[in-house]
């Protein structure tokens, strides 16, 4: 316990990432990926357009 080590230690950096060369393989599932989100929101925006789905079928009494 003699060392003078006070205070918080200086966290390791990490190693810089080097850049990943994108293949046609990779282009092309960004861009596959990218029209399956805008499909989704598209049927999203639809479906809540429509109005709730609830509401139908037995409605149930909270007396017995």
């Amino acid at each position: 316990m003699s060392s003078r080590e006070g205070g918080k230690k200086k966290p390791l950096k990490n190693p810089k990432k080097e850049k990943k060369e994108m293949d046609e393989e990779d282009v092309a599932f960004k861009q596959k990926e990218k029209e399956k989100e805008k499909a989704m929101k598209e049927a999203k925006s639809k479906a809540s357009q429509k109005g709730s789905m609830s509401g139908g079928g037995l409605k149930k009494s909270g007396k017995r």
